[in-house]
């Protein structure tokens, strides 16, 4: 049997699985999906579980189903590409002809004393879950401060605003403004909304320490206190790509041919955030990328020379709480309703893998 191995089942990881059963997997070939998890957690949508305004169900996708797709659940320790096999905690390795690296990325603190110790995150499933149960086990006034003012930040605070409006909520960024890598009619709005509901921007702050309770600026002696922290300031790679001795760009992403392989070791290919792409880590992109990676697979299966496309992205779009949104559609910037039923209709058709 020829053994395909996807490790992560995001957006990404799916993406692969479900376009190979969709192509036709043949007779003589397994494919098996791995994943810490038995569900596919919607990571674009964890500032919700956070917030307290959706439960972890809603936020669950089952992993497609077929006889020729192995499921397995477990941590992922290593990959040795010589001998081609992955390592997994507690279990046997595992050989594999074509390996798929999916894993995703977790937060970048940036070299900021405590800031991994004493700040809550939404990089994962369980992490989320940790900042829900610290949010909403504030008590009233409580001050909630959020760094990083970037699309995460952003989404995380408006959403807690509509679910706590009790709670002091601020956003803090090194920038001079939330969603400073979008045009500035966007920010306008967005900083605009923060202002009607409440919600404090503080810019041109950059942290240096994080003590339970402080945060402390470089560019101050005053210190900022806060209840309870939640960073959303940056992300990279997992721990595992962050290890390989492999060919990377200056953000820690594996350098990847235009067959999203990796050059060096051809039957292995990268997708998502932990991959070298000309657009910024999402959801989209990962899902982009894994239809293509899929294409390939199956191309060499049949014994074809794979052709590619380039990979066009939709927009991005974000939410302000339930009724208000952005967006931005190569140049068209959407603001209010409409933004966000759109984002409700890219959130059902991933729930029901559309898209």
């Amino acid at each position: 049997m020829k053994r395909v191995i996807i490790l992560g089942g995001g957006y990404g990881g799916q993406s692969v699985a479900n376009e190979l059963i969709e192509r036709g997997i043949p007779s003589d070939t397994i494919v098996t999906l791995i994943d810490r998890m038995p569900f596919q957690g919607l990571k674009t949508e964890y500032y919700a579980l956070a917030a307290g305004t959706v439960s972890d169900h809603q936020l669950r996708v089952a992993f497609p189903s077929d006889p020729k797709l192995l499921l397995m659940y477990g941590e992922v320790l290593d990959v040795d590409m010589e001998r081609q096999v992955v390592v997994m905690e507690d279990q046997n390795e595992l050989e594999y002809d074509s390996l798929v690296i999916a894993l995703g990325c977790t937060d970048k603190f940036h070299g900021i004393n405590g800031a991994e110790e004493y700040a809550c995150t939404i990089q994962t499933f369980s992490a989320a879950r940790n900042t829900y149960q610290q949010l909403n086990d504030l008590k009233a006034y409580g001050q909630v401060s959020i760094v990083g003012g970037g699309l995460s930040g952003v989404e995380v605070a408006a959403e807690l605003r509509e679910s706590r409006p009790d709670l002091n909520i601020r956003i803090i960024d090194r920038g001079p403004s939330v969603m400073s890598a979008f045009p500035e009619k966007l920010q306008n709005y967005v900083a605009d909304w923060f202002r009607e509901h409440s919600v404090d921007m503080m810019g041109h702050v950059a942290l240096s320490q994080i003590e339970p309770g402080i945060l402390h600026d470089s560019h101050s002696d005053k210190p900022i206190y806060t209840d309870v922290t939640v960073w959303t300031a940056g992300i990279q790679p997992v721990e595992l790509v962050q290890r390989m001795d492999l060919p990377k760009d200056p953000s820690g992403r594996l350098v990847i041919n235009e067959l999203h392989q990796l050059p060096a070791y051809t039957n292995v290919y990268i997708v998502g955030d932990c991959a070298s792409m000309p657009f910024a880590p999402s959801g989209q992109a990962a899902g982009a990328q894994g239809k293509q990676v899929a294409e390939v697979i199956h191309a060499i299966w049949n014994g074809q020379t794979p052709k590619l496309g380039k990979i066009k992205l939709k927009g991005t779009l974000g939410s302000l709480g339930k009724k208000a949104g952005f967006g931005l559609m190569g140049k068209t910037a959407l603001m209010g309703r409409v933004p966000r039923l759109l984002k409700t209709g890219v959130l059902w058709k991933s729930k029901h893998h559309i898209g």
